[in-house]
Protein backbone atom coordinates (compact mmCIF):
# COMPACT_ATOMS: atom_id res chain seq x y z
CA UNK A 1 0.00 0.00 0.00
CA UNK A 2 1.29 3.47 -0.77
CA UNK A 3 2.90 5.05 2.16
CA UNK A 4 0.24 7.59 4.26
CA UNK A 5 1.68 11.04 4.35
CA UNK A 6 1.77 12.98 7.63
CA UNK A 7 -1.83 14.57 6.39
CA UNK A 8 -4.17 12.43 8.71
CA UNK A 9 -7.13 12.98 10.56
CA UNK A 10 -8.66 11.15 13.01
CA UNK A 11 -12.31 11.43 13.63
CA UNK A 12 -13.08 8.87 16.13
CA UNK A 13 -10.76 7.08 18.12
CA UNK A 14 -9.96 3.50 16.92
CA UNK A 15 -13.05 3.68 14.50
CA UNK A 16 -12.77 6.39 11.42
CA UNK A 17 -9.72 8.06 10.37
CA UNK A 18 -8.90 10.10 7.00
CA UNK A 19 -6.19 10.73 4.98
CA UNK A 20 -4.24 11.47 1.96
CA UNK A 21 -1.68 9.02 -0.14
CA UNK A 22 1.26 10.76 -1.69
CA UNK A 23 0.81 12.26 -5.19
CA UNK A 24 -3.31 12.42 -4.72
CA UNK A 25 -4.99 15.33 -3.52
CA UNK A 26 -8.73 13.02 -3.05
CA UNK A 27 -8.60 11.98 0.62
CA UNK A 28 -9.10 8.49 1.62
CA UNK A 29 -10.67 6.95 4.83
CA UNK A 30 -10.24 3.86 7.29
CA UNK A 31 -13.24 2.16 9.42
CA UNK A 32 -13.66 -0.05 11.73
CA UNK A 33 -16.65 -1.93 11.52
CA UNK A 34 -17.11 -4.97 14.46
CA UNK A 35 -13.29 -5.03 14.62
CA UNK A 36 -12.50 -5.30 11.30
CA UNK A 37 -10.82 -2.18 9.53
CA UNK A 38 -11.88 -1.39 5.75
CA UNK A 39 -10.88 1.35 3.33
CA UNK A 40 -12.60 3.17 0.57
CA UNK A 41 -11.88 6.34 -0.84
CA UNK A 42 -14.15 9.36 -0.19
CA UNK A 43 -14.09 10.83 -3.60
CA UNK A 44 -13.23 14.23 -2.29
CA UNK A 45 -10.42 16.64 -2.68
CA UNK A 46 -11.49 19.34 -0.05
CA UNK A 47 -10.90 18.48 3.77
CA UNK A 48 -14.49 19.23 5.93
CA UNK A 49 -16.43 17.69 2.39
CA UNK A 50 -14.15 14.36 2.84
CA UNK A 51 -14.83 14.27 6.64
CA UNK A 52 -18.32 14.51 5.66
CA UNK A 53 -18.61 11.78 3.21
CA UNK A 54 -16.39 9.41 5.58
CA UNK A 55 -18.75 9.43 8.87
CA UNK A 56 -21.68 8.94 6.23
CA UNK A 57 -19.66 5.40 4.37
CA UNK A 58 -19.31 4.68 8.63
CA UNK A 59 -22.99 5.01 9.11
CA UNK A 60 -23.94 3.29 5.74
CA UNK A 61 -21.34 0.80 6.97
CA UNK A 62 -22.97 -0.08 10.32
CA UNK A 63 -26.22 0.10 8.80
CA UNK A 64 -25.33 -2.89 6.45
CA UNK A 65 -24.27 -4.67 8.76
CA UNK A 66 -27.00 -4.67 11.59
CA UNK A 67 -28.95 -5.25 7.99
CA UNK A 68 -27.02 -8.95 7.84
CA UNK A 69 -25.33 -6.92 3.90
CA UNK A 70 -21.60 -7.09 3.05
CA UNK A 71 -20.27 -4.39 4.77
CA UNK A 72 -18.31 -3.05 1.54
CA UNK A 73 -19.08 -3.77 -1.82
CA UNK A 74 -16.61 -4.40 -4.69
CA UNK A 75 -16.59 -4.26 -8.53
CA UNK A 76 -17.61 -7.93 -9.74
CA UNK A 77 -14.33 -7.40 -12.48
CA UNK A 78 -11.85 -6.77 -9.14
CA UNK A 79 -13.62 -10.11 -7.08
CA UNK A 80 -13.95 -12.26 -10.59
CA UNK A 81 -9.68 -11.32 -10.73
CA UNK A 82 -9.20 -13.13 -7.62
CA UNK A 83 -11.63 -15.94 -8.04
CA UNK A 84 -9.69 -16.62 -11.02
CA UNK A 85 -6.25 -16.45 -9.15
CA UNK A 86 -7.69 -19.16 -6.52
CA UNK A 87 -8.39 -21.46 -9.45
CA UNK A 88 -4.85 -20.93 -10.84
CA UNK A 89 -2.95 -21.33 -7.60
CA UNK A 90 -5.60 -24.32 -6.62
CA UNK A 91 -4.47 -25.91 -10.20
CA UNK A 92 -0.91 -25.26 -9.27
CA UNK A 93 -1.37 -27.24 -5.85
CA UNK A 94 -2.79 -30.32 -7.88
CA UNK A 95 -5.82 -29.93 -6.27
CA UNK A 96 -7.58 -28.29 -9.02
CA UNK A 97 -10.10 -29.97 -12.10
CA UNK A 98 -9.36 -29.78 -15.88
CA UNK A 99 -12.94 -28.01 -15.91
CA UNK A 100 -10.67 -25.05 -14.39
CA UNK A 101 -9.53 -23.96 -17.26
CA UNK A 102 -13.22 -23.34 -18.66
CA UNK A 103 -14.44 -21.96 -15.74
CA UNK A 104 -11.31 -19.39 -16.89
CA UNK A 105 -12.25 -18.19 -19.51
CA UNK A 106 -16.06 -17.95 -18.84
CA UNK A 107 -15.35 -15.75 -16.31
CA UNK A 108 -12.55 -13.59 -18.14
CA UNK A 109 -14.48 -13.66 -21.56
CA UNK A 110 -18.17 -14.02 -20.96
CA UNK A 111 -18.88 -12.59 -16.82
CA UNK A 112 -16.30 -9.79 -16.77
CA UNK A 113 -17.39 -8.21 -20.05
CA UNK A 114 -21.41 -7.76 -19.00
CA UNK A 115 -21.04 -8.04 -15.28
CA UNK A 116 -17.26 -6.26 -14.84
CA UNK A 117 -18.33 -2.76 -13.80
CA UNK A 118 -21.65 -3.62 -11.19
CA UNK A 119 -21.20 -3.73 -7.49
CA UNK A 120 -20.72 -7.41 -6.21
CA UNK A 121 -23.60 -6.95 -4.25
CA UNK A 122 -25.95 -5.05 -7.12
CA UNK A 123 -26.39 -8.35 -9.09
CA UNK A 124 -29.92 -8.97 -8.84
CA UNK A 125 -32.78 -11.38 -10.27
CA UNK A 126 -33.45 -8.60 -12.78
CA UNK A 127 -29.73 -8.33 -13.74
CA UNK A 128 -29.22 -11.79 -14.44
CA UNK A 129 -32.41 -11.82 -16.58
CA UNK A 130 -30.46 -8.85 -18.77
CA UNK A 131 -27.60 -11.59 -18.97
CA UNK A 132 -29.24 -14.53 -20.29
CA UNK A 133 -30.74 -12.39 -23.01
CA UNK A 134 -27.11 -10.54 -23.73
CA UNK A 135 -25.51 -14.25 -23.70
CA UNK A 136 -28.33 -15.67 -26.14
CA UNK A 137 -27.25 -12.29 -28.58
CA UNK A 138 -23.69 -12.86 -28.16
CA UNK A 139 -24.04 -16.84 -28.57
CA UNK A 140 -26.63 -16.02 -31.74
CA UNK A 141 -28.50 -19.13 -30.30
CA UNK A 142 -30.34 -20.31 -27.31
CA UNK A 143 -27.25 -22.20 -24.88
CA UNK A 144 -27.39 -25.76 -23.89
CA UNK A 145 -28.42 -26.79 -20.98
CA UNK A 146 -24.39 -27.95 -20.25
CA UNK A 147 -23.50 -24.48 -21.49
CA UNK A 148 -25.59 -22.56 -18.37
CA UNK A 149 -24.68 -25.00 -15.89
CA UNK A 150 -20.99 -24.51 -16.82
CA UNK A 151 -21.28 -20.88 -17.05
CA UNK A 152 -23.23 -20.92 -13.37
CA UNK A 153 -20.44 -23.33 -12.29
CA UNK A 154 -17.97 -20.06 -13.03
CA UNK A 155 -20.31 -17.34 -11.76
CA UNK A 156 -20.49 -19.20 -8.15
CA UNK A 157 -17.00 -19.52 -7.64
CA UNK A 158 -16.86 -15.43 -8.31
CA UNK A 159 -19.83 -15.28 -5.76
CA UNK A 160 -18.26 -17.64 -3.43
CA UNK A 161 -14.91 -15.65 -3.50
CA UNK A 162 -16.63 -12.10 -2.48
CA UNK A 163 -18.24 -14.48 0.65
CA UNK A 164 -14.84 -15.61 1.71
CA UNK A 165 -13.75 -12.02 1.60
CA UNK A 166 -16.75 -10.40 3.19
CA UNK A 167 -18.30 -8.62 0.32
CA UNK A 168 -21.25 -10.50 0.36
CA UNK A 169 -23.40 -12.31 2.34
CA UNK A 170 -24.67 -16.33 1.74
CA UNK A 171 -28.08 -14.78 2.19
CA UNK A 172 -27.58 -12.53 -0.27
CA UNK A 173 -25.60 -14.71 -3.04
CA UNK A 174 -27.44 -14.73 -6.29
CA UNK A 175 -29.60 -17.86 -7.09
CA UNK A 176 -28.61 -19.50 -10.69
CA UNK A 177 -30.55 -21.55 -12.90
CA UNK A 178 -30.29 -23.71 -15.84
CA UNK A 179 -32.72 -23.41 -18.11
CA UNK A 180 -31.50 -24.12 -20.94
CA UNK A 181 -32.28 -26.15 -24.12
CA UNK A 182 -31.30 -29.82 -23.50
CA UNK A 183 -28.45 -30.82 -25.55
CA UNK A 184 -28.74 -32.83 -28.71
CA UNK A 185 -27.66 -36.47 -28.22
CA UNK A 186 -24.27 -37.05 -30.24
CA UNK A 187 -24.56 -39.12 -33.24
CA UNK A 188 -22.65 -42.53 -32.80
CA UNK A 189 -21.79 -45.29 -34.82
CA UNK A 190 -23.88 -48.07 -35.64
CA UNK A 191 -22.06 -51.79 -35.45
CA UNK A 192 -21.63 -52.37 -39.08
CA UNK A 193 -20.02 -48.61 -38.97
CA UNK A 194 -17.37 -49.26 -36.13
CA UNK A 195 -16.33 -52.43 -38.26
CA UNK A 196 -15.71 -50.27 -41.29
CA UNK A 197 -14.39 -47.66 -39.17
CA UNK A 198 -11.62 -50.11 -37.48
CA UNK A 199 -11.00 -52.36 -40.75
CA UNK A 200 -10.29 -49.53 -43.41
CA UNK A 201 -7.52 -48.01 -41.38
CA UNK A 202 -4.87 -50.52 -42.68
CA UNK A 203 -5.52 -49.84 -46.33
CA UNK A 204 -5.78 -46.12 -45.82
CA UNK A 205 -2.51 -45.37 -43.91
CA UNK A 206 -0.60 -47.62 -46.78
CA UNK A 207 -1.93 -44.83 -49.14
CA UNK A 208 0.03 -42.51 -47.30
CA UNK A 209 1.90 -40.07 -49.20
CA UNK A 210 5.03 -39.99 -47.31
CA UNK A 211 6.59 -41.89 -43.76
CA UNK A 212 5.60 -38.37 -41.33
CA UNK A 213 2.08 -38.83 -42.80
CA UNK A 214 1.57 -42.56 -42.55
CA UNK A 215 3.12 -42.30 -38.91
CA UNK A 216 0.42 -39.83 -38.11
CA UNK A 217 -2.09 -42.38 -39.32
CA UNK A 218 -0.66 -44.59 -37.37
CA UNK A 219 -1.08 -42.76 -34.52
CA UNK A 220 -4.91 -41.84 -35.30
CA UNK A 221 -5.48 -45.66 -35.78
CA UNK A 222 -3.92 -46.76 -32.00
CA UNK A 223 -5.87 -43.11 -30.68
CA UNK A 224 -9.09 -44.46 -31.89
CA UNK A 225 -8.81 -47.88 -31.32
CA UNK A 226 -8.09 -46.38 -27.45
CA UNK A 227 -10.86 -44.36 -27.76
CA UNK A 228 -13.74 -47.26 -28.81
CA UNK A 229 -12.39 -49.71 -26.58
CA UNK A 230 -11.94 -47.34 -23.56
CA UNK A 231 -14.84 -44.43 -23.87
CA UNK A 232 -11.94 -41.88 -23.28
CA UNK A 233 -13.02 -38.19 -23.18
CA UNK A 234 -11.16 -37.07 -26.39
CA UNK A 235 -9.14 -34.64 -25.88
CA UNK A 236 -6.39 -34.81 -22.66
CA UNK A 237 -7.44 -37.69 -20.92
CA UNK A 238 -5.45 -39.74 -23.60
CA UNK A 239 -2.97 -37.07 -25.67
CA UNK A 240 -1.81 -36.51 -22.12
CA UNK A 241 -0.74 -39.64 -20.88
CA UNK A 242 2.18 -40.99 -19.88
CA UNK A 243 4.14 -43.97 -19.69
CA UNK A 244 4.12 -43.97 -16.00
CA UNK A 245 0.85 -44.00 -15.60
CA UNK A 246 -0.13 -47.50 -17.67
CA UNK A 247 0.10 -50.47 -16.00
CA UNK A 248 -0.52 -53.78 -17.57
CA UNK A 249 -2.41 -56.63 -16.37
CA UNK A 250 -3.40 -60.61 -17.86
CA UNK A 251 -5.77 -62.99 -16.08
CA UNK A 252 -5.42 -66.08 -18.58
CA UNK A 253 -7.82 -68.39 -18.82
CA UNK A 254 -8.28 -71.83 -20.42
CA UNK A 255 -11.31 -73.39 -22.35
CA UNK A 256 -11.81 -76.87 -22.69
CA UNK A 257 -13.24 -77.50 -26.46
CA UNK A 258 -14.15 -81.60 -25.34
CA UNK A 259 -12.10 -82.11 -28.64
CA UNK A 260 -8.80 -84.27 -28.67
CA UNK A 261 -5.83 -84.36 -31.16
CA UNK A 262 -5.53 -87.80 -32.70
CA UNK A 263 -2.63 -86.92 -34.75
CA UNK A 264 -0.17 -88.30 -31.71
CA UNK A 265 -0.16 -91.16 -29.52
CA UNK A 266 -1.38 -89.73 -26.20
CA UNK A 267 -5.17 -87.91 -27.36
CA UNK A 268 -4.21 -84.78 -25.58
CA UNK A 269 -7.39 -82.36 -25.01
CA UNK A 270 -7.16 -79.51 -27.20
CA UNK A 271 -7.52 -76.38 -24.99
CA UNK A 272 -7.64 -72.46 -26.03
CA UNK A 273 -6.11 -70.03 -23.89
CA UNK A 274 -6.77 -66.59 -23.72
CA UNK A 275 -4.77 -64.20 -21.96
CA UNK A 276 -7.20 -61.58 -21.23
CA UNK A 277 -4.95 -58.74 -21.57
CA UNK A 278 -5.66 -55.61 -20.22
CA UNK A 279 -4.14 -52.50 -18.89
CA UNK A 280 -4.69 -49.59 -16.17
CA UNK A 281 -4.64 -45.93 -17.27
CA UNK A 282 -4.36 -43.45 -14.67
CA UNK A 283 -6.06 -39.92 -16.73
CA UNK A 284 -6.74 -36.73 -15.71
CA UNK A 285 -10.10 -35.24 -17.20
CA UNK A 286 -13.18 -32.72 -16.84
CA UNK A 287 -13.92 -34.65 -13.20
CA UNK A 288 -9.86 -35.50 -12.16
CA UNK A 289 -8.01 -38.02 -11.86
CA UNK A 290 -9.55 -41.41 -12.44
CA UNK A 291 -8.22 -44.70 -13.10
CA UNK A 292 -9.83 -46.17 -16.47
CA UNK A 293 -9.79 -49.78 -17.71
CA UNK A 294 -8.33 -50.61 -21.09
CA UNK A 295 -8.57 -53.73 -22.83
CA UNK A 296 -6.91 -56.28 -26.02
CA UNK A 297 -7.30 -53.28 -28.59
CA UNK A 298 -6.02 -50.82 -26.13
CA UNK A 299 -2.87 -53.06 -25.37
CA UNK A 300 -2.22 -54.04 -29.04
CA UNK A 301 -2.70 -49.77 -29.69
CA UNK A 302 0.43 -49.45 -27.66
CA UNK A 303 2.57 -52.23 -28.26
CA UNK A 304 2.06 -50.77 -31.86
CA UNK A 305 3.50 -47.67 -30.42
CA UNK A 306 6.24 -48.42 -28.48
CA UNK A 307 6.99 -50.65 -31.34
CA UNK A 308 7.49 -47.66 -33.76
CA UNK A 309 8.89 -45.09 -30.71
CA UNK A 310 12.05 -47.15 -28.63
CA UNK A 311 13.98 -48.54 -30.72
CA UNK A 312 15.08 -51.33 -27.55
CA UNK A 313 11.22 -52.41 -27.36
CA UNK A 314 11.44 -55.55 -25.41
CA UNK A 315 7.70 -56.70 -25.20
CA UNK A 316 6.84 -60.22 -25.23
CA UNK A 317 3.52 -62.40 -25.70
CA UNK A 318 3.64 -61.95 -21.65
CA UNK A 319 4.45 -58.69 -20.79
CA UNK A 320 4.03 -56.32 -24.12
CA UNK A 321 4.77 -53.36 -22.71
CA UNK A 322 7.95 -54.41 -20.65
CA UNK A 323 10.55 -51.53 -20.33
CA UNK A 324 8.31 -48.86 -21.76
CA UNK A 325 5.31 -48.74 -18.96
CA UNK A 326 8.18 -48.18 -16.10
CA UNK A 327 7.81 -45.31 -13.38
CA UNK A 328 10.85 -43.67 -14.99
CA UNK A 329 9.22 -43.26 -18.43
CA UNK A 330 7.46 -40.23 -18.40
CA UNK A 331 6.72 -39.75 -22.07
CA UNK A 332 3.55 -39.08 -23.84
CA UNK A 333 2.21 -42.13 -25.03
CA UNK A 334 0.44 -40.75 -27.50
CA UNK A 335 2.94 -39.58 -29.58
CA UNK A 336 4.83 -39.97 -33.17
CA UNK A 337 8.93 -40.35 -33.05
CA UNK A 338 9.20 -37.08 -32.64
CA UNK A 339 7.49 -36.30 -29.71
CA UNK A 340 5.02 -34.10 -30.99
CA UNK A 341 2.12 -33.66 -29.90
CA UNK A 342 -0.69 -33.96 -32.43
CA UNK A 343 -2.77 -31.50 -33.27
CA UNK A 344 -4.29 -32.30 -36.51
CA UNK A 345 -6.04 -35.28 -35.22
CA UNK A 346 -9.94 -33.68 -36.05
CA UNK A 347 -9.31 -32.67 -39.72
CA UNK A 348 -7.34 -36.08 -39.91
CA UNK A 349 -10.39 -38.15 -38.40
CA UNK A 350 -12.82 -36.20 -40.53
CA UNK A 351 -11.19 -37.15 -44.01
CA UNK A 352 -10.79 -40.37 -43.00
CA UNK A 353 -14.00 -40.85 -42.31
CA UNK A 354 -15.31 -38.92 -44.93
CA UNK A 355 -13.04 -40.35 -47.32
CA UNK A 356 -15.35 -44.11 -46.25
CA UNK A 357 -18.20 -42.73 -46.61
CA UNK A 358 -18.79 -42.51 -42.73
CA UNK A 359 -18.57 -38.82 -41.84
CA UNK A 360 -22.24 -37.57 -41.39
CA UNK A 361 -25.02 -39.77 -39.98
CA UNK A 362 -28.15 -40.83 -41.38
CA UNK A 363 -29.68 -37.78 -39.44
CA UNK A 364 -27.76 -35.44 -41.17
CA UNK A 365 -25.34 -35.08 -37.67
CA UNK A 366 -21.19 -35.17 -38.10
CA UNK A 367 -19.61 -37.25 -36.31
CA UNK A 368 -16.29 -36.29 -34.46
CA UNK A 369 -14.32 -37.92 -31.48
CA UNK A 370 -16.86 -37.77 -29.26
CA UNK A 371 -18.77 -39.95 -31.59
CA UNK A 372 -16.32 -42.49 -30.58
CA UNK A 373 -17.33 -42.00 -27.41
CA UNK A 374 -21.13 -42.68 -27.28
CA UNK A 375 -20.69 -45.53 -29.46
CA UNK A 376 -18.60 -47.22 -26.71
CA UNK A 377 -21.25 -46.51 -24.16
CA UNK A 378 -23.82 -47.91 -26.32
CA UNK A 379 -22.03 -51.21 -27.29
CA UNK A 380 -21.58 -51.61 -23.56
CA UNK A 381 -24.74 -51.31 -22.60
CA UNK A 382 -26.68 -53.33 -25.35
CA UNK A 383 -24.04 -56.05 -26.06
CA UNK A 384 -21.85 -56.49 -22.84
CA UNK A 385 -24.78 -55.17 -20.75
CA UNK A 386 -22.48 -53.39 -18.41
CA UNK A 387 -24.58 -51.68 -15.64
CA UNK A 388 -24.71 -48.10 -15.40
CA UNK A 389 -22.93 -47.80 -12.39
CA UNK A 390 -19.47 -49.63 -13.28
CA UNK A 391 -19.87 -47.97 -16.82
CA UNK A 392 -20.49 -44.39 -15.36
CA UNK A 393 -17.33 -45.13 -13.20
CA UNK A 394 -15.14 -46.32 -16.03
CA UNK A 395 -16.26 -43.33 -18.35
CA UNK A 396 -15.83 -41.11 -15.48
CA UNK A 397 -19.20 -39.30 -15.58
CA UNK A 398 -22.30 -39.80 -13.13
CA UNK A 399 -25.12 -42.77 -13.43
CA UNK A 400 -27.55 -39.95 -13.86
CA UNK A 401 -25.90 -38.28 -16.58
CA UNK A 402 -25.93 -42.13 -18.02
CA UNK A 403 -29.32 -42.61 -18.07
CA UNK A 404 -30.18 -39.33 -19.28
CA UNK A 405 -28.18 -40.00 -22.25
CA UNK A 406 -28.72 -43.77 -22.79
CA UNK A 407 -32.11 -44.34 -21.14
CA UNK A 408 -33.63 -45.01 -25.01
CA UNK A 409 -31.58 -48.11 -24.37
CA UNK A 410 -33.84 -49.97 -21.90
CA UNK A 411 -30.29 -51.27 -20.39
CA UNK A 412 -30.61 -54.49 -18.39
CA UNK A 413 -28.53 -55.64 -15.63
CA UNK A 414 -25.18 -57.16 -16.33
CA UNK A 415 -23.37 -60.00 -16.00
CA UNK A 416 -19.91 -59.39 -17.63
CA UNK A 417 -18.16 -55.83 -16.60
CA UNK A 418 -16.23 -54.14 -19.19
CA UNK A 419 -14.50 -56.97 -20.41
CA UNK A 420 -16.70 -56.34 -23.68
CA UNK A 421 -15.88 -59.86 -25.18
CA UNK A 422 -18.97 -59.57 -27.04
CA UNK A 423 -18.37 -56.01 -28.81
CA UNK A 424 -14.89 -57.27 -29.59
CA UNK A 425 -16.41 -60.51 -31.16
CA UNK A 426 -18.84 -58.63 -33.21
CA UNK A 427 -16.56 -55.88 -34.41
CA UNK A 428 -13.89 -58.12 -35.23
CA UNK A 429 -16.17 -60.76 -37.40
CA UNK A 430 -15.39 -60.68 -40.84
CA UNK A 431 -14.43 -58.06 -42.92
CA UNK A 432 -16.21 -55.35 -44.24
CA UNK A 433 -18.51 -56.51 -46.50
CA UNK A 434 -20.76 -53.10 -47.02
CA UNK A 435 -19.47 -51.28 -50.51
CA UNK A 436 -20.77 -47.83 -49.50
CA UNK A 437 -17.87 -47.91 -46.74
CA UNK A 438 -15.01 -48.49 -49.32
CA UNK A 439 -12.17 -45.78 -49.89
CA UNK A 440 -13.85 -42.98 -53.00
CA UNK A 441 -12.88 -42.99 -56.16
CA UNK A 442 -10.14 -40.52 -56.92
CA UNK A 443 -10.79 -38.57 -60.39
CA UNK A 444 -7.20 -37.70 -61.71
CA UNK A 445 -6.34 -34.30 -62.49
Amino acid sequence: MPEIIATTHTLLDRILVIYRRENSDVWQCRYSVDGVWQRASTKERELKKAKERAQRLLIEAEIRKQSNLPVITRKFRDIARLAVQRLDDETKSGNGKVIYSDYTRVINNVCVPFFGKHSIANIDTALLAEFDEWSVQKNGAALSKSTMQTRNAALNRVFDEAIVRGFLTQANKPKLKSSGKSAERRPDFDLAEIRAVLHNFDAWILRARNDDSKELRMLLCDYVSALVDTGARPGDELLNLKWNQVKFASKPTVKHTGEFDNTDDEHNEITLVDLNKSCELTVSGKTGKRLMLGMQRTVNALQRIARRNYKDYAGTLLAPLKGIAVANNSDYVFRTQAQAKPTSFQKLFEGYLDEHNLLIDSNGQKRVFYSLRHTYATLALIHDRVPIHTLAKQMGTSVGMIEQHYSHLKAVQAIEQLRGDETRRLIDAGGVLDEIYKPKTRVKR
